[in-house]
């Protein structure tokens, strides 16, 4: 899991450490690292959809869109655990639209 990545691959960065801008992107990296390290998957299947997933994104996006790194990586750890049908789509839709209906400020 140590190998060089493309910059487009590569998580953010700040001298040799991954840096986050919120705390989800943290807790996103941590468990697909630690699924990946479980045996849950293999870092190669999850960099295969994380790879599939910044292609798409390259070929539609604007000019002026902008990048999410970690949009694209939890797509692609959501995408990886679907194909091991370790997670319901329409669940996480369901619990998504859940949790952005609580108030402004609610702990979520």
């Amino acid at each position: 899991m140590d190998e060089v990545l493309s910059p487009e691959l590569a998580p953010p960065m700040n001298n040799g450490e991954v840096v986050f801008a919120a705390p989800w992107q943290g807790r996103a990296f941590g468990m697909a690292r630690t699924l990946a390290e479980a045996g849950v998957f293999s870092w190669d299947e999850f960099r295969a959809h994380l790879i599939q997933i910044i292609g798409v994104w390259d070929r539609s996006a604007a000019m002026d869109a902008d990048y999410e790194y970690y949009g694209h990586f939890l797509a692609a750890l959501e995408a990886v655990l679907a194909e091991k049908q370790l997670l319901d789509a329409q669940l996480l839709a369901s619990r998504i639209d859940a949790l952005a209906a609580r108030p402004h400020g609610h702990d979520h």
